[in-house]
Formats: structure tokens, C-alpha cells, sequence
């Protein structure tokens, strides 16, 4: 009889409304928690992606570089390279430049740029 007694004291203990509040603070400091680490593991996957982009495009970056390197340790690289950068030409060779012409990307420009009205000036001239 006694523990009977005893087992009711401890129910009627856990079962008080002091100790089930406690309990209900203690449920939801662990659910924000939880929410807070699903988060966070959010956040953490999607720096991944974007670091591993970023591997990726360094990687690349270094091939494209390695390649260029030993392009420019052979002569015809290196030659290549000089006459891209500084427009220089061969003994013999003739370089075309094309220039455009200012007045003419003006006009164009002012046309384009009046709208509607401009149009029907231009169609009554």
C-alpha cells in the first residue's frame, strides 16, 4: 500500500501545472533548436553549391591558363600573342584598320532616339 501511495505522490508531482509548463518550455526550446539547425544545414548546403561553382570555375580558369603558358613557350604562341596585343605586323604584310565613320553612328542615333514624331517628319521631307 505504501508504494502505491508513493507512485501516486510522484504522478500527482508530474502531473501539477508548475512542472507541465516547465515541460511545455522545455518541448518548444528544443523545437526552435531544431528549427534553427534545419536552417542552418540550409544555409551550409547551399555555400556548398556556390563553393564548389567556384572550384569548378577556378579549375578551368587554371586549365585555360596552364594551356596559354604553353602556348607562349612555343614560338608561334608567343608570336601570336605579340601581334594580338600590340598590332604588330611581318616585313611584307599589310594591315588593314577600319574606322568608322562618327557622323554617320550620329545620324543613325538622333533618328532612332526622336520616336514617332521624327518618323513623320522625316517621311513629308
Amino acid at each position: 500500500m505504501k508504494k502505491f501511495q508513493e507512485k501516486n505522490k510522484f504522478r500527482k508531482i508530474m502531473q501539477s501545472k508548475p512542472v507541465l509548463i516547465l515541460l511545455s518550455v522545455v518541448i518548444v526550446a528544443f523545437t526552435l533548436s531544431v528549427i534553427n539547425l534545419m536552417n542552418r544545414m540550409q544555409n551550409t548546403a547551399r555555400n556548398r553549391k556556390i563553393e564548389e561553382n567556384r572550384i569548378t570555375e577556378l579549375t578551368e580558369r587554371q586549365n585555360k591558363l596552364s594551356t596559354d603558358i604553353a602556348n607562349l613557350k612555343t614560338e608561334k604562341g608567343l608570336e601570336e600573342n605579340i601581334r594580338e596585343k600590340f598590332g604588330l605586323v611581318k616585313e611584307g604584310e599589310e594591315m588593314i584598320v577600319v574606322v568608322e565613320d562618327k557622323e554617320q553612328n550620329n545620324t543613325i542615333k538622333k533618328t532612332q532616339s526622336n520616336g514617332f514624331f521624327s518618323f513623320l517628319k522625316n517621311i513629308f521631307k
